[in-house]
């Protein structure tokens, strides 16, 4: 009988990386595969204020094994190659959390009528043409999803945008659908990243000159433009850093697919979800514009409840420092913590009905304008964790950008604040400066292909496919494309 192996003969032992396909490229493997098997996360409690605390760190704070997509030699090189406020820690985004604002004035919810609905309207009426009608959704989505991508970033779309740069970005997606470094179909995928990426990284630069240059239509109705007029090019936006942000929002706006998906089968005609499609009928025919003297309207509050209860983002991940060396094998280890999203959002100490489909609980809700320093002091705070500082943007727009006395970011234009919901129990995009600074995009996306889906009186269906493709649509997602439509004229 073969006794186990003494804890000293387990210390300085690498991870086991034999039974890996002899194919996988040796550099994959130390890159890729190793950091994986080192890395450790850990979920940590649901929070009970909508904030971070910064003991939490973001830098460079995801998978290790996701580096080598993002950089030439597999570990961060955030001065030379760039960085992405997402993976940036606070005592390095500027004052007040600059960076964070700087990305967030492309956002801002004045924006999205005059200058992104129409973009993203342009793809919803694809996505339901009526020659689309009984097919695989999903296979249609990922079809001219990365000409929005590209439109929305840069002003790019059809055939402007190289065949490399589409593939690179179904690539990437494949990588964070598919996840584990050890099966094939991911490094395929990975190693088809890295040999793009330069490729990438060249036209995205040589685009922004053209924003610069003013060769690109309306380069107002691009997220690149309000980074380059707000952030100046200078240290806390650098150039390099808007490359770095157009590719590493491949991860950033993946959720979009996934939470697509869910909000159609939420809808589905059969096996759908009753609640939802009762609010949500309720919600078109009481007037979806209307606000009832709250802060959000009807569709807002309906939108929102969806990403409450689906959490399209399993959580916020945040690195600590290690106290002592992990797994017995003398490396550090790559160790992450997750604030949970969905059980912060369902945690009944939150709400009173956390398990209900309600839209109307955002009426009373806390909002970021709301929580302001006597907030602070009612929930037992000594002093405000956030400083309440402007950032003026520079684009033209009387507007400036704020936050909570818990960090939330957000906008004030002409005077009229735009704020969020500032509470715990809501929780789909993150929490105090950590907040996803989409929040506003992804909404208005929402809004736009509910209007469209009760205007056109589109129905979700399940298709009958013996073997439905199975399609990465976000960070571990993987669904089978059996969902399809029809019109009930």
């Amino acid at each position: 009988m073969n006794e186990p192996p003494k804890k000293a003969e387990l210390v300085g032992r690498p991870p086991d990386t034999s039974m890996l396909p002899p194919t996988f490229d040796p550099a994959y493997v130390e890159g890729a595969v190793k950091p994986f098997f080192l890395s450790a996360k850990y979920e940590g409690e649901p929070q009970l204020l909508p904030m971070i605390d910064l003991a939490l760190g973001k830098e460079a704070a995801v998978s290790p094994h996701i580096f080598g997509m993002l950089y030439d030699n597999w570990t961060p090189n955030m001065d030379e190659e760039g960085v992405t406020v997402f993976l940036r820690g606070y005592e390095k985004r500027g004052p007040n959390n600059e960076r964070k604002r700087i990305y967030f004035s492309a956002l801002t919810p004045d924006l999205y009528g005059p200058m992104y609905s129409d973009k993203i309207k342009q793809f919803l009426d694809y996505l339901f043409d009526d020659q689309n009608e009984g097919k695989p959704l999903l296979q249609k989505y990922f079809q001219r999803y990365f000409d929005m991508y590209w439109d929305l970033h840069l002003g790019i779309k059809g055939e402007d945008i190289p065949p490399e740069v589409k593939v690179i970005g179904s690539s990437f997606m494949a990588v964070l659908g598919f996840w584990y470094p050890t099966v094939q179909v991911v490094y395929e995928n990975y190693m088809r990243v890295r040999h793009l990426r330069p490729l990438l990284k060249d036209w995205i630069d040589k685009r922004i000159q053209d924003i610069i240059d003013d060769r690109v239509p309306n380069p107002e109705k691009t997220m690149v433009y309000y980074w380059i007029k707000n952030g100046g090019l200078g240290e806390n936006f650098r150039r390099k850093d808007i490359v770095f942000e157009c590719f590493h929002n491949f991860l950033a706006f993946s959720q979009w697919g996934a939470m697509s998906y869910n909000v159609m089968t939420r809808l589905e005609a059969t096996k759908g979800d009753s609640a939802v499609r009762s609010w949500f009928e309720k919600t078109m025919n009481g007037g979806p514009n209307e606000s009832d003297k709250s802060t959000f309207t009807r569709l807002e509050r309906f939108v929102m409840e969806l990403f409450r209860t689906i959490g399209p983002n399993a959580g916020s991940l945040s690195v600590l420092p290690a106290m002592q060396q992990p797994f017995g094998t003398g490396h550090p280890g790559f160790s992450t913590i997750l604030t949970p999203h969905a059980e912060t959002s369902r945690d009944a100490l939150n709400w009173k009905n956390p398990n209900e489909f309600d839209p109307e609980r955002y009426k009373q809700a806390s909002t970021s304008e709301q929580n302001d320093e006597a907030r602070a002091k009612q929930v037992g705070l000594a002093e405000s964790p956030f400083s309440k500082e402007d950032f003026q943007v520079r684009d033209g727009r009387h507007a400036s950008i704020t936050n909570s006395v818990f960090g939330a970011v957000y906008g004030r234009v002409d005077d009229k604040a735009y704020p969020v919901c500032d509470t715990a129990g809501y929780a789909p995009f993150g929490f105090g400066y950590r907040r996803c600074a989409g929040e506003f995009l992804n909404v208005g996306f929402f809004k736009d292909l509910l209007r469209k889906v009760w205007s056109e009186k589109i129905v979700f269906i399940r298709l009958n496919i013996d073997h439905p493709e199975m399609l990465p649509v976000g960070p571990r997602t993987v669904v089978p494309d059996n969902l399809g439509f029809k019109r009930t004229r």
